[in-house]
């Protein structure tokens, strides 16, 4: 008889306990209409970006694919020509890929590259259906002309940019507002705005 109440009391304790969380508020949101806002220093998708006259920032130098950890960059470097001028260092990134199947997200490339070319965004929707469209090229991850930022350390003494750490300074805030501004994507991220919850 002891051994059958002390069981229906642990049920009715159990059912108070369910009965206690039906009436909060509920956490769950309507993604994708509702979109949760996330902390500017997460890590998402990546973005190749540029000088303010469109030069790529990239210079193939391959310290991004030697600190990766997951071996999921590749970067083949190539001379730049006198005429067709990519990148204002010597060298430019010809082929720059990413597999993001494989890439741990643990933003080691950002920290290694020193002309702040390789980024991480907040943005984090990338799902496909194919495996093949994990593997991010350079055409997918080099922002338009127009979004470069910070002038191209050509006339600068050993071509250090003069912008060169101000990503990640402005990375680290707690304010959504200044922090999603750092990175091309993250400000689209941040117009795109409808629904989405604090």
């Amino acid at each position: 008889m002891r051994t059958f109440v002390a069981g229906v009391i642990a049920l009715l304790q159990g059912f108070l306990t369910t009965f206690s969380f039906f009436f909060k508020k509920k956490p769950t949101i309507a993604y994708p209409t509702i979109k949760k806002q996330h902390a500017p220093r997460f890590h998402g998708l990546h973005e190749l970006r540029r000088y303010e006259d469109g030069k790529e920032r990239c210079i193939g130098c391959e310290l991004c694919a030697i600190a990766c950890p997951a071996n999921a960059i590749t970067v083949i470097g190539a001379e730049n020509a006198p005429d067709d001028r990519r990148s204002p260092g010597e060298r430019y990134a010809a082929r720059y890929e990413i597999d993001e199947l494989r890439c741990i997200f643990c933003g080691l490339c950002e920290e290694a590259c020193p002309t702040d070319a390789i980024v991480l965004t907040p943005r984090f929707e990338m799902s496909d259906y194919r495996r093949g469209s994990f593997v991010y090229a350079k055409d997918r991850l080099l922002v338009p002309p127009e979004a470069g930022v910070g002038r191209p350390p050509d006339e600068r003494p050993n071509g250090i940019p003069a912008d060169l750490g101000s990503v990640i300074e402005q990375k680290s805030t707690v304010d959504i507002e200044t922090g999603y501004d750092a990175t091309w994507r993250g400000g689209i991220l941040k117009t795109d705005r409808k629904g989405l919850a604090g």
